[in-house]
């Protein structure tokens, strides 16, 4: 159960920090547009927020910048791959 609790809270917490960064209007700074930041809400929360991140402070995809956003990119792909490793070794229990 206590797992279950903290995974739920890791897999919240970016988009939580997304949102927020929506309700200060930290991330019109960095987007033209509203489809981008809302698909990256879905489907890449950590890189969405980093890119926005290395707009405002950094001033682009550079440098440090350019570092944050491939960590971001690096952790979303590790939060997708983590739930399917899961995904398989429960249906693998439950196979046999």
């Amino acid at each position: 159960m206590g797992c279950c609790l903290i995974a739920l809270a890791l897999m919240a917490m970016p988009r939580a920090i997304v949102f927020l960064m929506f309700l200060s209007g930290y991330l019109s700074h960095a987007y033209q547009n509203g489809l981008t930041p809302l698909l990256g809400f879905f489907f890449l929360p950590w890189t969405t927020a980093a890119y926005a991140i290395a707009m405002n402070n950094f001033g682009g995809v550079n440098g440090i910048g350019l570092v944050l956003v491939i960590v971001g990119v690096f952790l979303d792909l590790g939060s997708h791959g983590g739930a399917e490793h899961v995904r398989r070794s429960r249906a693998s229990r439950d196979d046999s």
